[in-house]
């Protein structure tokens, strides 16, 4: 077992991808793939399941990520102090959900690579439920969530910004001209909305039960950006944060209702895994993320 194929099996456990990985490690897809298949024939099992297009870790493949996760940490520790004041070189993984993607991290990527060109960014984007999962299997060294307050024993969290959540209609709909909501008014209306399990749909659908409604129609879906667009074309009221809107609200092409939701407090959190080490490449992203978004305009904790 050599640590070119450990580094190479993290590589792809990070991108589920063997031209992406092979891409980051500069090496030719073939030679990745003959690592992996080397790896497995040694170790006598399936470290990846290949499911048409999608490549997914193996029950084996997420135990044996998790023990060489700290091998390779050490490696990296060991290479930095050597190389202590030497430009930044090496791979980062971050997860973010879309939203936190679209809308806060272009600015973060750009700050960090300026600041270290040397570094590699790979980026995947998660849903909610699955990004904790990523740090505790260690196909993701940063993860971005947003949720209400987090707390972990197991992860390291840090609240950047909180999201102001409202609803938003097109500017025909009946409700966008009235300056003063009862919530009997919503009745017969169509929500749109993420689906459930995610943490904001929960805490919207709770905001509504405590109010003693509990028959709303909805149209659910994965993607904030058809949310929106399904709003601006009349076809109901969308949930969504106001750094996803701002556009168009600016253009008129949605209004924010006179509606406060109670109760809601969301906010853009960066997390990593409390065991891991931090690597000055993980360190060094945490501060630059941290002083970005905390200068965000809107709603900076």
């Amino acid at each position: 077992m050599e640590l070119r194929q450990l580094n190479t099996f993290r590589t792809v456990a990070s991108t589920l991808n063997f031209s992406r990985a092979a891409e980051v490690l500069n090496y030719v897809p073939s030679n990745v793939t003959m690592q992996i298949k080397a790896l497995e024939d040694e170790l006598g099992v399936r470290l990846f399941d290949r499911l048409g297009k999608q490549l997914v870790l193996t029950t084996a493949g997420i135990r044996f990520l998790t023990h060489i996760q700290g091998v390779l940490d050490k490696l990296d520790e060991a290479r930095s102090a050597v190389h202590d004041n030497e430009d930044l070189t090496g791979t980062l993984t971050i997860s973010a959900n879309e939203v936190v993607c679209a809308y806060r991290l272009p600015a973060v990527f750009q700050r960090f690579r300026s600041q270290h060109p040397g570094v590699r960014l790979i980026f995947r984007s998660v849903p909610n439920l699955e990004l904790k999962q990523a740090l505790f299997e260690g196909t993701a060294d940063v993860v971005f969530m947003l949720d209400e307050p987090i707390r972990s024993s197991g992860l390291a969290v840090e609240p950047l910004v909180e999201e102001r959540f409202r609803l938003f209609a097109a500017p025909d709909h009946p409700l966008a001209k009235r300056n003063l909501l009862q919530l009997e008014d919503f009745h017969g209306e169509v929500f749109l909305t993420n689906e459930k399990g995610c943490p904001y749909r929960t805490m919207f659908d709770r905001s509504f039960e405590k109010e003693g409604v509990d028959s709303i129609t909805y149209l659910e879906f994965q993607s904030a950006e058809a949310i929106k667009q399904c709003a601006v074309s009349g076809i109901g009221i969308a949930f969504l944060p106001e750094i996803v809107t701002e556009a168009e609200v600016d253009r008129g092409d949605l209004v924010a209702l006179p509606w406060e939701i109670p109760d809601l407090h969301v906010y853009t959190q960066m997390s990593w895994h409390k065991d891991k080490w931090l690597s000055p490449i993980i360190e060094s992203f945490i501060e630059t993320a941290g002083e970005v978004l905390a200068n965000s305009p809107i709603h900076a904790v």
